[in-house]
């Protein structure tokens, strides 16, 4: 989870987070490269050390600064174009997770075993245990095995939301009357926070995500368990 001093982005929990991580350190060193030769450039031109004459007429210096931003973009476009593909494909899931915003709170249906389905409201401050974080816990998580394909069809019952887990690098809005899709892969266990991220009224900012994983062993019996409630 982010804390006050997360400087870089959340660890990664999940394939895809990864190498978004991978494009993300990429592309700072690219920007990075770009900043310290523009402005070194401009340093010596302010401080006038350096010949310059040729920048204001001169062909090869013309064919230098048309050429190589275009290839700066290609190495930043062909990572890019393939991490896209990526975040679009859609696996066989081994679990299918219907889920619906509300003003403000989120539910959960779990089709694939006997559709049953909860609530989950961030828990008040008033019932607030040690252990839990502020504005972040729910009193009723999401459970979901991990090394295992989770699909995610999110859809909305009032206005637009935004189901959202960093550590996941899983974003995709809640819209009413459409039903989306995500498809993640988590491969470790652990609590993994997000809010909604879409401005969706008053309470916006008390509509958390809570998602536990666990193992498929530990997540066959929580959903035997709830079965027989």
């Amino acid at each position: 989870m982010a804390t006050w001093n997360t400087l870089l982005l959340q660890d990664s929990a999940s394939p895809l987070m990864e190498q978004l991580s991978f494009f993300h350190n990429h592309a700072l060193l690219i920007l990075l490269m770009i900043t310290v030769l523009v402005g070194y450039l401009m340093g010596t031109l302010f401080f006038n050390q350096f010949n310059y004459r040729f920048l204001l007429d001169g062909q090869m210096i013309e064919i230098i600064w048309t050429i190589l931003p275009a290839i700066t973009l290609i190495f930043i476009a062909l990572p890019s174009l393939r991490l896209l593909y990526l975040l679009d494909e859609v696996n066989n899931p081994l679990v299918t997770i219907k889920t619906i915003g509300h003003q403000w709170y989120w539910s959960y249906e779990y089709s694939d075993f006997m559709n049953f389905e909860f609530d989950s409201y961030m828990i008040p401050l008033t019932e607030m245990k040690p252990q839990n974080f502020r504005l972040l816990d729910v009193d009723n998580r999401v459970i979901v095995p991990f090394n295992s394909q989770i699909r995610m069809m999110v859809t909305a019952a009032d206005v637009i939301h935004s189901w959202t887990i960093p550590a996941f690098s899983v974003k995709i809005d809640a819209t009413p009357g459409r039903l989306n899709q995500i498809s993640f892969l988590i491969n470790r266990t652990g609590l993994f926070y997000g809010q909604c991220s879409e401005i969706c009224g008053a309470n916006h900012s008390f509509m958390p995500i809570t998602v536990e994983s666990i193992s498929p062993s530990y997540f066959t019996k929580w959903i035997s368990k709830m079965n027989n409630l």
